[in-house]
């Protein structure tokens, strides 16, 4: 994706999962906003959007962020929410080891509290050790965490799986974390 749709991309998260209302924009409970009102909305904040525009966002990115609606009429986010929606996900049995990146000087708060979703609805799981890494780096020197998954799910924890294959989890305690893959 180049700059100028990684920035659309950036926009369009910040909107559609923490501050809809910067624009003024109507997000329903489940998430989801009228990619025309997107338009109208965005172009009054000095943006330049137009709906090819938003669909190569959605359709060429990488992190699955956004989907469509069926109809072609909606947008929104698939994870990472810090305003109230119900994205309607349905718990499921996760994969054996899921992954969450941090940075270092997290690593004393997550041995006193676990895992926790601070300003966000969920704690967001990898299935894989670079994407994991990646969101690490992005917050100071990495750390991979290995996140026992199925025994956690065993003990009445849920997990949510994300059409971008990132799970979801409201808390993950220190007990099922291992420190050992450190990246």
């Amino acid at each position: 994706m180049d700059k100028k749709h990684r920035n659309i991309s950036k926009y369009l998260s910040f909107l559609l999962r923490h501050q809809p209302r910067a624009i003024g924009l109507q997000v329903n409970a489940h998430g989801w906003a009228e990619i025309d009102e997107l338009i109208g909305k965005a172009r009054k904040d000095g943006r330049a959007l137009d709906r090819s525009t938003i669909l190569k966002v959605v359709h060429e990115s990488d992190k699955t962020r956004f989907e469509i609606s069926d109809d072609e009429q909606k947008i929104r986010a698939t994870y990472g929410h810090s305003i109230p929606v119900n994205l309607d996900y349905q718990a499921e049995k996760p994969p054996k080891t899921l992954y969450h990146g941090t940075a270092t000087h997290n690593l004393d708060s997550i041995r006193q509290q676990g895992l926790v979703a601070g300003n966000r609805l969920y704690v967001h799981l990898s299935v894989d050790t670079d994407t994991a890494t990646e969101v690490g780096s992005r917050h100071g020197q990495p750390v991979l965490l290995s996140i026992r998954a199925e025994e956690m799910h065993h003990h009445g924890y849920d997990f949510y799986p994300t059409p971008s294959a990132i799970w979801l989890s409201s808390h993950v305690p220190y007990q099922y974390i291992d420190e050992k893959d450190s990246a």
